[in-house]
Parts: C-alpha cells; sequence; structure tokens
C-alpha cells in the first residue's frame, strides 16, 4: 500500500466517524468506572454501611456476566440502550469492578497515621481524602483504568449486540468481507496508535514514585467513617446500582429461559462446550500466568528504557480485536509454521499475546509493594537468585498471581473471535456458542449459555473479590522519591 492510498483511506469520514465514537466511548467508560469504581470502594472498606460483606460480593459480581452477556440482557429487554448513552451505561457496568477490586485491595493496606497527620494539621475529611489518600491509591486506580481503557478499545461482542460502531466491530466487518483488506489494517493501525497513547497517558501520571515501604512500622488501621443518618440513603444507592448491574441481566436471563420460544437444553452440546471451555481456560491462563512473572520482575526490580520497553510492549496486541491477532497468526502459522494451523499450541499464544497485560497488571502491584531489601538480605545470607525468587519474592506476589490467574481466566473463557479462528476443528465454546445464537437473535437458544459462562465465571469472581479483601503480608504502601 502506497502513501497516497494510505492517505485516501485514514481521511476518509467513516475513519472521523469511528475515531470520534471510539475515543468519546473510551473517555466516558474510564471516567466513569473510576468514579464509580473508587466510590464504591471508600464506602464498602471506609464507612460503617451496614452489610458490608454482602455489598462487597454484589459490586465484584458483575465481573463473572461476561460484558457480550450484559449487552444481550439490555438489548433483549429494550433497543434504547443501542447508542452512545447506552453504550456507555452497559460497557460501564460491566467493567467498573476492574477500577473496584484494586482499589478495595489498596484502601485494605493503607494505614492511618498520614491521614491522622493531615487532620491535625487543620485538613478537612475531604481535602485529607484527595491529598494523602487518592495519591496512595493512585497505583491502584491508574492499573484499573488502564485494563478499562484496554478493554474498551478491544471489545467487540457487546458494542456489535449494542449497535455502537467503534475500530473494532469496522475491523471485524473489513475482515468478514474481504479477509486481510488494506482497509481492515489501517483501521488497526490506528487502533494500536490508540493504545501506545492511553499507554503513555497512564506513564505519565503514574511517574516515577515508588510506593514500597522497607518496615512494617507501627501503623494502625483508619476508623470508619459513621454514615448516621446517611445510612439509608447510600443503602438505597448501593441497592439501585446493583440492579442495574446484576438485577437487570439475570432477569432477562431468566425471562428467556422460561418463555422463549427457541430455548432449548441439549445437554451433549452445552457439556461439550463447558468442557472445552474450561480447559482452554485453565491451560491459557497457567501458560499467561508464567509469561507474566519475567515481565513484572522487569518492570519492578530492573526499571529502564529496555524493561519499559518489554512491560509496554505486552499492552498494544491486548488493544486488537481477536480477529486481528488471530488472523496475523493463521497467517504466520501457514506460511512458517504449517502444522501448527487450528492447533492447540497456537490458539494457547493467541492467549497469551491477548490476555497477558491482565496478568502483569496484578502480578506487578504485588511486586511493587515487596520491600526490594528482602530480596538484598537473603542473597547476604548466601541464597541464590532462584531461592530468593521462590522463599521470599514469590509469597509475597503470591496474591498477585492468584488475582492475575482469576482476571486471565475470566478473559479466556469468554473470548469469541480468536477461539472461532485459532480453535482446533470441532471445537466449541460456551462464548462461541452464545454469540453463534444470540446474533441470529434466538435469545431463548443463547440463555443456557450464558447461564453456563457465568457459572464458570463464579469461582474466578470470588477469589478476586475474596483477595481484594485479604490483609496484606507486608505494610502498606507510600510514597518514596525514586
Amino acid at each position: 500500500m502506497g502513501p497516497g492510498e494510505l492517505h485516501d483511506l485514514l481521511i476518509r469520514p467513516r475513519v472521523g466517524e469511528l475515531l470520534g465514537n471510539t475515543v468519546t466511548l473510551l473517555v466516558g467508560t474510564v471516567v466513569a468506572t473510576t468514579v464509580i469504581g473508587v466510590a464504591a470502594a471508600f464506602v464498602v472498606v471506609r464507612t460503617d454501611v451496614p452489610f458490608r460483606p454482602l455489598w462487597h460480593v454484589l459490586l465484584a459480581a458483575p465481573l463473572a456476566v461476561p460484558a457480550f452477556v450484559n449487552s444481550y440482557g439490555w438489548v433483549s429487554l429494550t433497543h434504547a440502550v443501542q447508542s452512545y448513552q447506552g453504550a456507555v451505561l452497559v460497557v460501564t457496568l460491566s467493567y467498573y469492578p476492574l477500577v473496584y477490586l484494586p482499589v478495595v485491595a489498596a484502601l485494605m493496606g493503607l494505614e492511618a497515621a498520614p491521614e491522622d497527620v493531615a487532620r491535625s494539621l487543620g485538613r478537612s475529611s475531604w481535602r485529607t481524602f484527595w491529598t494523602v489518600v487518592l495519591p496512595r491509591l493512585s497505583p491502584a486506580v491508574l492499573g484499573g483504568a488502564l485494563l478499562v481503557g484496554l478493554h474498551v478499545l478491544a471489545e467487540f461482542g457487546a458494542l456489535q449486540l449494542l449497535a455502537f460502531p467503534t475500530f473494532t466491530t469496522a475491523i471485524y466487518g473489513q475482515y468478514r468481507s474481504a479477509f486481510a483488506g488494506d482497509a481492515g489494517t489501517v483501521l488497526a493501525g490506528v487502533l494500536v496508535t490508540l493504545c501506545v497513547l492511553l499507554l503513555t497517558l497512564e506513564l505519565l501520571a503514574r511517574g516515577r514514585r515508588r510506593y514500597a515501604r522497607v518496615g512494617r512500622g507501627a501503623g494502625h488501621p483508619a476508623e470508619r467513617i459513621v454514615l448516621g443518618r446517611r445510612a439509608p440513603a447510600v443503602l438505597l444507592a448501593l441497592l439501585g446500582f446493583v440492579t442495574l448491574t446484576l438485577g437487570v441481566p439475570l432477569a432477562s436471563l431468566a425471562h428467556w429461559l422460561a418463555v422463549g420460544s427457541s430455548t432449548e437444553f441439549p445437554m451433549g452440546e452445552l457439556s461439550s462446550a463447558l468442557g472445552s471451555t474450561v480447559a482452554l481456560a485453565l491451560a491459557g491462563t497457567a501458560v499467561t500466568t508464567l509469561l507474566a512473572l519475567p515481565v513484572a520482575w522487569l518492570a519492578v526490580r530492573r526499571r529502564g528504557p529496555a524493561a519499559m520497553l518489554v512491560e509496554r510492549g505486552t499492552y498494544v496486541a491486548n488493544a486488537l480485536p481477536g480477529i486481528v491477532v488471530a488472523l496475523a497468526l493463521v497467517a504466520v502459522s501457514i506460511r512458517a509454521v504449517p502444522p501448527l494451523y487450528q492447533t492447540l499450541p497456537l490458539l494457547l499464544v493467541a492467549y497469551a499475546i491477548l490476555f497477558l497485560p491482565r496478568a502483569v497488571v496484578s502480578v506487578k502491584a504485588s511486586l511493587e509493594n515487596a520491600p526490594p531489601l528482602l530480596d538484598d538480605v537473603s542473597r547476604s545470607l548466601g541464597q541464590s537468585a532462584w531461592s530468593t525468587f521462590r522463599r521470599v519474592t514469590l509469597p509475597l506476589v503470591a496474591p498477585g498471581i492468584g488475582s492475575g490467574a482469576a482476571l486471565v481466566f475470566l478473559a479466556i473463557s469468554t473470548e469469541l473471535t480468536g477461539t472461532l479462528l485459532l480453535a482446533p476443528i470441532g471445537t466449541t465454546t460456551l462464548a462461541t456458542e452464545f454469540w453463534n445464537n444470540s446474533s441470529s437473535v434466538q435469545y431463548g437458544a443463547a440463555a443456557p449459555y450464558a447461564l453456563l459462562l457465568i457459572l464458570v465465571s463464579i469461582p474466578a469472581t470470588f477469589l478476586l473479590a475474596r483477595q481484594a479483601t485479604r490483609k496484606p503480608t507486608v505494610a502498606e504502601p507510600v510514597v518514596l522519591a525514586a
């Protein structure tokens, strides 16, 4: 493709429309999920709201409902959500837990001493939150917002059902009509550029501060805010929000299971899809999590241009639709290694490329809070690098590894386009069977697969919710100069 042809493709009005839709959806969703995630986490952790454990589980539960299942629930009830406002609403309700959970974990680890000092200097509770609490939450907030942004850039199924065109849905249409047409390639290039810009903004916002303490100290947790007369209003707000996040999709699912004209329960097909989904998710999670360990270690323990390039490079492919990554692997395998085409190893490579950032973000967050001094002490006592990692570093980052693995499992079990193109012949998953039925407007036939998808996602979601409230093994992070 020559420069002139590339220019002609880029200046088309359609590209401008897609760019506007994608950017506005990205900004709206990231802002909404950040505000909701931080506010919900603060209410659950820092106030005396009644039934706190229950609200924590309910606020984390939307992770068990894939975004395209959530869209299916809303669209099958009303087509009014097929708009920009509807897309922001549904995507926000699906992805805000990616901010909520890490912020809960960070708040659980914060001690009250810095806040006590701020209040003793005359700062109000609100100003203390903005100037003392929020800066210490920045790694969790930025990491969660980055994951949300990457999800939005790569989202296909939910936006296709919501009839809201973005680069992802347009690329899918281009490749379906022209396989590897130039227009699809150009759109994919613009999408990668948006991803790089998002990563750059997150890197600039994060800065070069370190967050690990070198000692435990004698801190104490912050006292919870007494809601008093505000408790009924807070409870009502939480109830209304949970109704939107869980009530609507679950009610829609129950409706179609009960009265859908196409509803059926083919036990053989359901069992086969369930087995394939769990097996592929477990295998892909193991491979992806193992690959995340060295990337996170380089990013935290060996900071520099090379380490940053490696880490940031893992995020770029995450912004690409699964169909783009899958078609690239198809081309490479057919031309270079034909025996790999439509095999399990090639599908696992695709999963690792697409979902590595989910594991890296979690492992990196834990590693940043693991004091490097402990590694130095271990090596000074004669322990090898491997022994130090196994006996000192690994136990400290185990919570992050578990959280990252759970995120990857959730992502793989709901992956659509990559699985359709790369899975061995005859392999079906719950996500692909759900999509085949829902895209044909057979809502009743899709409902059993949606129900199983939710059930498969519950254990990983429970692990993430439990891990977020786990007491830290080392003292809470404070900001230190790099």
